[in-house]
């Protein structure tokens, strides 16, 4: 009988004994031909078209390491922005009960439903010359003639804040929802004021969902293009108009592959530089499954 039940149970293939790894077979393949591939072919060609001499070209023209200043400082003001903004709007979320919470969901979703350049060019009829802000200003007597609000660091940082603002709103958002919320009631019944308890108790908790926002919405910003190229200004080009310039009219590949690795170098120091604030494992919440 025993014969009988060990012979009809049948042995386990190979596909059945391989787990769930295997699924990350075709995202690792993906990324490997669609970054991994690319970046490699940019960082040769940085060193041999013509020569490592793009390296050198690149640290001896101001033009350079000033749109690699505007780059960091227009990224970093962004990035502000979005903490200002978008931290009370993820509060509301969390706070304002889950219909509130659908609601402003929807709203911060909306702009993905557009595309980039449309958003962009957008903001161009709003804050030009004839646009809405400037027709209210005027309207009210603020004042006598229209204000530059775009082609401009301002406009710059409006258009970007606008569109990086749901990478900080998401985070932050889903980190206020896995608080216990019978924290903050044992804080105010021991006797904690209501701003005292948010601060002391809420906000820490909050901290890795508002890092991670802050570094999803640095590296978008560093390899802006289309919406500096619209809102901009000639003054405060960022590093993505110049890699454009170097391969469209100029053709100088190499030194803009040279670019592009500096670009990527300089952003991973400065995501080392937080990490060391707020860890990583923190930030997507493997320290706390563990």
């Amino acid at each position: 009988m025993s014969a009988q039940v060990a012979a009809g149970r049948r042995t386990p293939s190979r596909w059945s004994r391989l787990g769930p790894e295997w699924l990350l077979l075709v995202p690792l393949v993906f990324l490997a031909v669609a970054y991994l591939v690319p970046l490699v072919q940019i960082g040769v060609m940085s060193l041999t078209d013509p020569s490592p001499a793009n390296y050198a070209k690149l640290t001896e023209t101001p033009l350079y390491l000033r749109s690699l200043w505007t780059t960091l400082r227009i990224s970093f003001v962004v990035m502000a922005v979005c903490v200002v903004l978008g931290y009370p709007y993820a509060y509301v979320m969390h706070m304002g009960g889950r219909r509130w919470a659908g609601v402003l969901l929807v709203l911060v979703l909306l702009p993905f439903m557009s595309s980039l350049l449309v958003r962009s060019f957008a903001w161009t009829a709003i804050l030009g010359n004839q646009g809405v802000v400037n027709q209210v200003l005027m309207g009210f007597g603020i004042v006598d003639e229209p204000v530059r609000l775009v082609k401009n660091t301002l406009g710059t940082v409006i258009g970007m804040s606008h569109i990086l603002l749901p990478y900080m709103v998401l985070p932050a958002y889903a980190t206020m929802r896995r608080i216990d919320e019978s924290l903050m009631p044992a804080a105010l019944g021991l006797g904690a004021s209501r701003p005292k308890a948010f601060w002391r108790v809420f906000f820490p908790l909050s901290v890795p969902g508002v890092a991670a926002g802050c570094f999803l919405v640095f590296v978008l910003s560093t390899g802006f293009y289309i919406t500096p190229e619209l809102l901009g200004g000639p003054k405060n080009q960022m590093l993505g108009q110049l890699v454009v310039l170097q391969v469209n009219p100029l053709l100088q590949f190499g030194v803009a592959s040279a670019v592009a690795i500096v670009l990527l170098v300089v952003t991973l120091v400065v995501l080392g530089l937080g990490g060391r604030l707020v860890p990583v494992g923190r930030i997507v919440g493997y320290e706390e499954d563990r």
